[in-house]
């Protein structure tokens, strides 16, 4: 029994972006890389289709990047907040403020 090939996707791309870009026909590529030409066909579909995500993944970048500092800055914050916290209780907890001593 015969086993498919796999093809890495730069393999893939390249492939098709010879072919998008006019240096070699389908037909040519089909028979330099021995692909069947619908296999071909989908690849160059798939690629044109995710093209413009190309482009879209610097609003992704910008959005989690703010996420992320809008994240850190409220750690800062909590952490802040719970260091106050802990002197404020030590204070409380300490001899004078158990009322040892004041009968």
């Amino acid at each position: 029994m015969r086993t498919r090939r796999r093809f890495t996707p730069e393999f893939k791309a390249r492939a098709v972006l010879e072919v998008i870009g006019g240096m070699k026909s389908p037909a040519v590529a089909c028979r330099e890389y021995q692909i069947k030409p619908p296999i071909l066909a989908r690849w160059r579909e798939e690629f044109l289709s995710k093209a413009p995500r190309v482009f879209q993944g610097d609003e992704q970048h910008d959005s989690a990047r703010a996420r992320i500092a809008e994240l850190e800055r409220m750690v800062g914050r909590l952490t802040l907040e719970l260091e106050v916290a802990k002197k404020a209780s030590s204070l409380l907890n300490g001899p004078l403020g158990r009322n040892e001593g004041w009968s």
